[in-house]
């Protein structure tokens, strides 16, 4: 396990690491309520679809727990409310609405029971997804770790690490993986603009385990491919579609396009509850779109010039036609389609 926490449950309340001050500093933020778990899914303190629903369960155990000494109408209607303000927080991340159907789950196998332990039951629920989330990781990792050659390079983009999920991680679960096996890994880890989770938050990670990551611009990344060897393409994603379309951080689609080019397996790494059996394809997942100041520029620096007109859409979809093979943690689907990813479901 790296030494760092995604999130963290202490003195009953959680504690999330503030992914935006990485890597400058560490700084572990306290939260009491969904409200404020929302805010934080929101402004990023929190990223990755993994992490982002373990997040989200723990946001309505901590509102459960504030309202318990309400009636039980008032702590319905409080928990509705926190439900409400959490699943609107980020939409492109299936996790989120499959961590708070898991909670819902949660609340109504508590039955009749008071608000106490009702709201014990949400707390308890919260903490076996963040546990079983660590477990598929490590299981996801196993299974991909095969995949990886031992001396091998592997390219990834954005950050689906440890920081992405409540431990070990889905891209770089495998890698961690892969090293924990014996193989010697490098990484080359794409910056990822515009808010630099590669750059910011891949390395750092990476960093933190001792393992090789060298960083380049994203528009580097088609150089790198055809300049030296690359072994394999690994990324996260944040939702599924049935038919294996796979929505990841922008700059997916061309890593994956890049990668067909030049003869490199492209893995997509996601637990199987990322897949969203329910939308046929990847045109059906709404992308989000944020502030265009994280394009004009970063934190106190700006360099485009005022009144520019921007497009900041932070979500690509990649066909699933140039998807080598997604990595869960049931095993490695080679070329997922409709068919396969309903029998990868049944499991």
């Amino acid at each position: 396990m790296s030494a760092f926490h995604t999130l963290r449950w202490i003195d009953d309340t959680l504690e999330m690491l503030d992914q935006r001050a990485l890597p400058d500093r560490c700084d572990y933020l306290r939260f009491d309520s969904a409200t404020a778990v929302a805010a934080a899914i929101r402004d990023l303190v929190v990223r990755g679809a993994p992490a982002i629903g373990c997040a989200a369960a723990y946001g309505i155990a901590l509102e459960a727990r504030r309202s318990a000494g309400l009636s039980r109408e008032q702590f319905d209607e409080a928990l509705e409310r926190a439900f409400s303000i959490i699943a609107q927080s980020r939409p492109t991340a299936v996790n989120l609405a499959w961590a708070l159907s898991q909670m819902r789950a949660g609340l109504g196998a508590a039955g009749s029971a008071g608000n106490t332990a009702r709201a014990a039951a949400l707390l308890e629920t919260a903490q076996k997804i963040a546990a079983d989330d660590v477990r598929i990781n490590r299981a996801l990792g196993t299974h991909g770790a095969s995949l990886l050659p031992d001396a091998a390079c592997v390219m990834t983009h954005c950050n689906a690490g440890a920081l992405a999920t409540a431990g070990h991680g889905t891209a770089l679960g495998i890698i961690r993986s892969a090293v924990d096996a014996g193989k010697k890994i490098e990484v080359i880890a794409n910056e990822t603009r515009p808010f630099l989770q590669g750059a910011r938050l891949t390395v750092w990670e990476l960093q933190q385990d001792g393992i090789p990551v060298t960083l380049i611009a994203d528009s580097a990344a088609g150089h790198m491919m055809g300049h030296r060897t690359v072994d394999a393409v690994i990324v996260g994603a944040d939702r599924v579609a049935a038919n294996g379309d796979v929505a990841n951080k922008i700059g997916t689609y061309m890593m994956a396009v890049l990668a067909k080019r030049h003869g490199i397996p492209f893995y997509v790494a996601c637990p199987v509850s990322t897949i969203d059996m329910n939308l046929r394809s990847g045109q059906e997942i709404p992308i989000e779109e944020r502030s265009a100041d994280e394009v004009a520029g970063y934190r106190d620096m700006r360099w485009a010039p005022a009144e520019t007109r921007i497009a900041n859409p932070v979500f690509d979809v990649t066909p699933a036609d140039l998807v080598t093979a997604l990595v869960t943690e049931h095993g490695v689907m080679r070329s997922p389609d409709r068919m396969t990813l309903e029998q990868l479901m049944r499991k």
